[in-house]
């Protein structure tokens, strides 16, 4: 079982960063990967990026490619999500996840089975 609690979303001017956090309890090493997805009012969870936990290996959706960063912490089980010249349409619940073991793919919401319950972030134009 592993626990999951994002932390770090809040209001920001467009052209603005955030840094979100997902620190994982548990036994998070025994998943592959945590993914970071999003979800706006009326739209479909959206992938946003994913790394390995052992590997340290970066996958991004296209509509962040070049401005969010995510990057993880073995020691304190955290990962972080760099977000930079944030965009209006980057609002969402941001939440993150993570699979019960391997996890072959990254950028498919339906591949992960533990989530945290989400935190908001707005970006104002």
């Amino acid at each position: 079982q592993v626990q999951l609690v994002e932390s770090g979303g809040g209001l920001v001017q467009a052209g603005g960063s955030l840094r979100l956090s997902c620190a994982a309890s548990g036994r998070p090493s025994s998943s592959s990967n945590v993914g970071w997805f999003r979800q706006a009012p009326g739209k479909e969870r959206e992938f946003v990026a994913a790394v390995g936990w052992n590997t340290g290996s970066t996958v991004y959706g296209d509509s962040v490619k070049g401005r969010f960063t995510i990057s993880r912490d073995n020691v304190k089980n955290t990962v972080y999500l760099q977000m930079n010249s944030l965009k209006p349409e980057d609002t969402a619940v941001y939440y993150c996840a993570a699979p019960r073991g391997l996890n072959l793919r990254w950028g498919t919401a339906t591949a992960y089975d533990y989530w945290g319950q989400g935190t908001q972030v707005t970006v104002s134009s």
